[in-house]
């Protein structure tokens, strides 16, 4: 990319994730642009844009960080606005992690559809284009009236299990139903065979009962989940799959967000590794946790802000992780 194509993306960051948005700016070659954030003494967010933004493309990293995820999202909306009222030429919200995106259905009386509300939100705060990575129900995208990309961590996770395991004895697992289309796509892609965990659940964030479907003696199992939060159901399927004679189980997730206990059920659980990319700031939970280790993603979301700001296609990312260091 040509530094005078550079010159003319804004690459803002908001406070959330710091080192997501470096990676980011390293790898187009840019600096990012000052912004002051900060909080009054009653806790209402002030955002100030530090540099001119006038008729320029603008690109707002912001993923919301695990117990702070209402003021990401407020800072990020705020943001956008500033930028809508400098008179910004296109406003682009990358948003690695969606908020809300779990309450995307009214699957019970008088359930609200909060990631419809965000999308709303969003829109009406300013921004043109939305950038985010492995939405938890892909129909999310038409909660929205602006172009929404949908990045896939997959071709990332696929390069991620080439290079460390042997495939001849491997099985992709889904923990459920719900994930079985995203696991048996890794498993074709893989030439792997696959097996699905079948859970119960009695209310939210309760698993029941699980069953097995498919044969994972003497192999090593791999699940496959695109948000590991109180970990779980990922502990209840590896005991499962421990119980079934699995030789090693190592869960993959995109959205490492292990609120909660998760890291504590994660080192007295059977996993030997939980694998998850950086789309979500991880804090201390790396020393915390050794089984815990991180695929870089940023230099998919950078090579879509690249494409996005020349006018080119981004399918290309749905399949291939971009080589930046050739």
């Amino acid at each position: 990319m040509s530094s005078g194509m550079a010159n003319e993306i804004k690459l803002l960051s908001g406070s959330s994730h710091t080192e997501l948005s470096n990676k980011v700016a390293n790898r187009l070659g840019i600096d990012i642009a000052r912004t002051t954030s900060l909080n009054y003494s009653n806790q209402e967010t002030s955002v100030t844009i530090g540099e001119s933004v006038r008729d320029e493309d603008v690109y707002i990293i912001q993923s919301t960080a695990p117990g702070d995820v209402n003021d990401g999202l407020m800072e990020l909306l705020i943001m956008i606005h500033a930028c809508k009222t400098a008179s910004a030429r296109r406003i682009t919200a990358v948003i690695p992690c969606y908020p809300y995106a779990r309450q995307d259905k009214k699957d019970k009386s008088r359930a609200p559809i909060s990631a419809r509300l965000i999308a709303n939100m969003l829109q009406t705060a300013g921004a043109n284009h939305i950038i985010t990575m492995d939405l938890h129900a892909s129909q999310i995208q038409g909660f929205f009236n602006v172009p929404c990309d949908n990045l896939y961590a997959e071709p990332s996770v696929l390069r991620w299990i080439k290079e460390n395991m042997n495939m001849a004895d491997t099985v992709i697992v889904s923990p459920d139903a719900g994930g079985a289309k995203r696991a048996t796509s890794i498993a074709d892609r893989l030439n792997a065979s696959f097996a699905l965990i079948h859970k119960e659940r009695p209310r939210p964030n309760v698993v029941g009962r699980m069953v097995l479907i498919g044969e994972v003696r003497d192999k090593v199992a791999i699940l496959v989940d695109d948000m590991s939060d109180t970990c779980g159901t990922l502990a209840k399927a590896a005991a499962l799959l421990r119980e079934n004679k699995a030789r090693e189980i190592i869960a993959i997730a995109t959205h490492g967000i292990l609120s909660g206990n998760a890291i504590e059920t994660v080192n007295n659980s059977c996993l030997s590794k939980l694998v998850v990319t950086n789309t979500v700031p991880l804090g201390d939970k790396l020393e915390r946790c050794p089984k815990l280790q991180v695929i870089d993603v940023s230099g998919t979301l950078a090579e879509a802000i690249r494409r996005t700001h020349n006018g080119e296609s981004v399918s290309y990312l749905f399949t291939h992780v971009p080589d930046w260091d050739q």
